[in-house]
């Protein structure tokens, strides 16, 4: 499943983070006296302000309208800490604005994705004291419209299938390239709302929407096949966190399950060809409170086999407090292309890594292929 978060008046939020006395007011963020509206909260959407009204039309329509000067190195810092959060449940993620991108929660092992968001949600208001609106779905654009439809402060799920169903009552406009010229055209032969766009016969559809009917008919039936993009490329670290069902106490218990994470975060390492050097791992206890410790290996790596020794000094060392952890997570970073090899050919050591990398390999190439192969730890 697919989560789009969708920051409520982001840049106004921010603003009302820092400045409580602005909270409940009609506030926009813009030119002070030339310009446009950037952002505007709700109260002042309420009195007629929008984006990208001009600043003087705002004034006129919100006659007690207080207007900010925007920050966008402030907006870009709270844009990076809301994502930080983010990444604590999913490295998956891809960011399509300062304040809006889609994240992969497929993959989490102990949560489902409503409690994901719901637990989200909760960190980034009682973190950085702003909200965000989310929509889960198995698809970008009904995750999208999910946020959207119910801001602010929203948390909409689709269940898989329903898909169609969640979309058709909704106007036409909601679809992606419907602008207003488009949407005129569509009313005028009768396809107001997404249903009717979903059933119209394709030659009508083609006759106001072009080359671009297939896919906007293909839309409104609930089919998005985008995949959530991650830059890894340009990857500065990888992580992994677990919630666990229920608190763990005792290294024993969360030490499988960082092995687990090295695993598949190696595989995200090989896959793009770099290695690591720093290993950090955190912890979080029932108070929401987290504590971490990290190390920088001699030397780059690629294999897991090479983080695994190091594992449990480091959760030793993070674990400072008494009593038990709701979380772990494990991040690789100083991120490097991979060390070129400088053991002798023929001594021991080297074969043993030469027997990892081998293993390695082959490990890869079967999860690949879809085939269910895991590590002593993992079972």
């Amino acid at each position: 499943m697919l989560i789009h978060l969708d920051a409520d008046a982001f840049y106004v939020s921010v603003e009302q983070a820092e400045r409580p006395e602005l909270r409940g007011k009609a506030v926009a963020v813009g030119g002070l006296h030339r310009g446009i509206i950037a952002s505007a909260s709700y109260e002042a959407r309420r009195a007629g302000v929008y984006t990208p009204m001009p600043s003087a039309k705002a004034r006129q329509v919100c006659p007690g309208l207080i207007m900010v000067r925007g920050d966008m190195a402030k907006y870009s810092d709270y844009s990076r800490r809301m994502f930080d959060i983010v990444e604590d449940f999913t490295p998956v993620i891809e960011r399509t604005s300062i304040d809006e991108g889609y994240f992969d929660v497929s993959g989490h092992r102990t949560l489902t994705p409503f409690e994901i968001g719901r637990q989200m949600k909760q960190r980034i208001c009682a973190e950085l004291g702003i909200t965000v609106s989310l929509g889960i779905a198995s698809n970008k654009l009904v995750a999208q419209i999910a946020s959207k439809l119910r801001k602010p402060d929203a948390l909409v799920e689709v269940p898989a299938g329903t898909e169609r169903e969640f979309l058709a009552p909704l106007g036409s406009n909601w679809l992606p390239g419907v602008g207003a010229k488009l949407e005129a055209r569509l009313r005028e032969i009768g396809l107001t709302h997404i249903r009717d766009v979903a059933i119209a016969p394709p030659e009508l559809l083609a006759s106001v929407a072009g080359s671009y009917a297939p896919r906007l008919q293909s839309l409104a039936m609930g089919i998005d096949d985008r995949e959530v993009i991650v830059e890894h490329d340009d990857a500065k670290s990888y992580g992994m966190q677990d919630t666990f069902g229920e608190d763990l106490r005792d290294v024993a218990s969360v030490l499988p399950i960082l092995q687990g994470m090295a695993d598949k975060l190696m595989r995200r390492v090989r896959s793009d060809r770099k290695a690591i050097r720093t290993i950090t791992v955190k912890v979080r206890y029932p108070d929401f409170t987290d504590t971490s410790h990290g190390i920088t290996l001699p030397q780059a790596t690629d294999l897991e086999t090479d983080i695994y020794p190091h594992l449990k000094t480091l959760l030793r060392g993070a674990w400072t407090r008494k009593g038990p952890i709701r979380l772990a997570s494990l991040r690789f970073s100083n991120v490097t292309d991979p060390t070129v090899q400088t053991e002798l050919p023929f001594d021991s050591h080297s074969a043993s890594r030469s027997r990892q990398r081998d293993i390695a390999k082959l490990m890869d190439e079967m999860h690949a292929k879809s085939l269910p192969v895991k590590r002593g730890h993992s079972l």
